[in-house]
């Protein structure tokens, strides 16, 4: 009789399930649940999210068996820890926030108020070049550079702490910018379009407790620019001529010229684009809908 009934609702639920509404809010949850994970792990309280976790699971277990005096206590303690979880996580909480702010790939998506321009292409790869023999020339003689390669997130804020140009990107003139003892050698070089359009920038510096102690200001700013945006940030060392690569909070060390090109072709050259590429996700869904059967007439 209990199968039967099992059975019944679950065909039930089968039959009133919307295949486009049912299935988005599954896909949203999904992927809502995925991000807190893997936001668990990079974070630096990553234990304190498995302490919470393993309280809620001891609650969930007081309540099954009717641990009243458990369950009162557990309860009080869940409410304090996801409190308390909210002023740990405030620093990630707060960058998060701020890349969703910078970035307008959704709306970009959505709407397709911007169209890639067919020549981008051509400049990062050109810029892509450049920039790979410029970190040779520079890990060859010793000199530090920091160049940090803008993407879907808007780096105004970081343009504005240093001296606004607009060059092309060409190793000379980035030997040039690094080289010690110019006005703008100890600054970061923010790269967008293909295009230098600052030097001497300040960039955050990452807190993160796992760098080495051979890494310097130099790459804890990298790796904190990568973390606070989706920038691209290449790093090489005065001391050591060792290129690094900074993307998501991750520092990809010892990189020779074709690592570097590999990388970088990948992450900031644009792909090349078709038609319906461009065509925003709304006129997907409304073009969709338009040349949907419609229903016969009785």
């Amino acid at each position: 009789m209990l199968q039967n009934q099992t059975l019944s609702a679950i065909i039930s639920s089968l039959r009133a399930f919307d295949l486009f509404s049912d299935t988005l809010d599954i896909l949203i949850v999904s992927f809502v649940f995925y991000q807190l994970i893997q936001f668990a792990r990079k974070s630096r309280a990553g234990q304190l999210v498995k302490g919470i976790a393993l309280l809620i699971l001891f609650y969930g277990f007081a309540v099954l068996l009717d641990l009243r005096t458990v369950t009162w206590v557990l309860n009080n303690v869940v409410t304090v820890a996801f409190t308390a979880a909210v002023v740990i996580f405030q620093p990630e909480l707060r960058r998060a926030l701020e890349r969703m702010g910078q970035t307008t790939v959704w709306a970009n998506r959505l709407f397709g108020n911007r169209r890639t321009d067919p020549s981008l292409r051509g400049v990062w790869q050109s810029a892509v070049v450049a920039i790979c023999d410029a970190a040779e020339q520079l890990s060859d003689t010793r000199t530090g550079a920091l160049m940090v390669l803008e993407r879907r997130n808007n780096l105004d804020e970081i343009i504005r702490t240093g001296t606004p140009m607009h060059a092309d990107v060409i190793p000379e003139m980035l030997g040039t910018i690094f080289y010690e003892g110019t006005p703008l050698h100890d600054g970061a070089v923010v790269i967008r379009d293909g295009v230098i359009v600052a030097a001497g920038c300040v960039l955050p510096l990452s807190n993160n407790l796992d760098m080495g102690k051979d890494m310097g200001t130099r790459h804890r700013a990298g790796l904190g620019m990568s973390e606070n945006s989706d920038a691209i940030v290449v790093v090489v060392s005065e001391e050591t001529g060792i290129i690094s690569l900074a993307k998501n909070g991750v520092l990809i060390r010892r990189l020779d010229r074709q690592n570097l090109f590999n990388l970088l072709q990948e992450e900031v050259v644009p792909p090349e684009e078709t038609e319906e590429d461009n065509e925003s996700v709304l006129k997907k869904l409304l073009r969709k809908g338009g040349n949907a059967p419609h229903a016969k007439a009785e």
